[in-house]
């Protein structure tokens, strides 16, 4: 099934993307009506984060979640398939130079990169770039494996590090002057994790960025990828350097990551990862949300 998948991407990618784009959308609507566990994870999401909105509006919001997550797997094909010059057309950069500016300068940096549903292209994008250095997953699926590992690495050098290798590998490719792509806001349970507030929500949090930052001597630059509608393609938005970080408490640089990245969120609300089960690990003595 998995050789089909890849094949469809194939033959996809060869479309603009302004067809692309309607066919992803419809094949994310159809996944909405489809893929019921998926839809209460979603939807659970939206309740505990946006509790403001009605109703209406937050099953508004999970449809639309759903419609671009269809685009972002259709579009992938992109990301593993298309020229390095096409790319380039479709996703651009804003705030490369700046970024240019700190490795030219041989500063250490630490791309903070939440899970937003463009981060795939957007990756491949900056890799045009930049030869950075970020954290792969194993996928059990070999075939979705190889392709995904392909198409974070086939430009430029990149360093793909396993969850499991040490923190020091991380500072060594980041002393290279590899700006790492970072992705710290899952739910990987207790370990390595500490509880601050997420949209209010204590959730278990990655601790790690302070800690990386303080012992590779890097600064942290927001980068956030956008996608726009229909056929206008994708924006990898690079903010500026954070200051005084980190500070006296990895609590409160915690709380700051996830504030940056509650902010974000409010001005795409509906392209942030929510089918991923943010809250699963709870406070001793709460009760599961899922």
């Amino acid at each position: 099934m998995s050789r089909i998948v890849v094949a469809l991407l194939w033959l996809l990618h060869w479309l603009p993307l302004s067809l692309q784009a309607p066919i992803g959308r419809a094949i994310g609507l159809l996944l909405y009506v489809i893929i019921a566990p998926r839809r209460r994870v979603v939807h659970t999401n939206l309740r505990l984060c946006f509790p403001e909105l009605p109703e209406a509006e937050r099953r508004a919001l999970a449809r639309e979640h759903f419609a671009l997550a269809g685009r972002s797997l259709v579009e992938r094909g992109l990301a593993w398939f298309a020229p390095a010059e096409r790319i380039r057309r479709l996703v651009r950069i804003e705030g490369e130079e700046r970024l240019r500016q700190l490795v030219d300068a041989r500063q250490p940096v630490i791309l903070l990169t939440p899970h937003f549903l463009g981060l795939d292209l957007g990756g491949t994008r900056m890799a045009i770039s930049f030869d950075c250095v970020s954290i792969y997953a194993r996928q059990k699926d070999k075939v979705i494996d190889r392709w995904l590992f392909h198409g974070r690495s086939r430009f430029g050098s990149q360093v793909l590090l396993r969850r499991d290798e040490s923190v020091r590998a991380s500072i060594k490719a980041m002393k290279e002057i590899r700006p790492f792509y970072y992705l710290p806001d899952m739910d990987n349970g207790p370990e390595d994790s500490i509880f601050v507030p997420f949209f209010g929500v204590q959730a278990a949090t990655l601790s790690a960025l302070p800690r990386l930052a303080r012992l590779g001597g890097a600064v942290v630059v927001p980068c956030f990828t956008r996608m726009l509608p229909g056929g206008q393609g994708y924006v990898v938005e690079l903010g500026e350097p954070w200051g005084d970080f980190p500070g006296s408490s990895v609590e409160a640089d915690t709380r700051r990551m996830n504030a940056c990245i509650e902010e974000a969120i409010g001005t795409m609300p509906a392209q942030y990862y929510w089918v991923h089960r943010r809250f699963k690990t709870r406070p001793a003595g709460e009760p599961k949300l899922y």
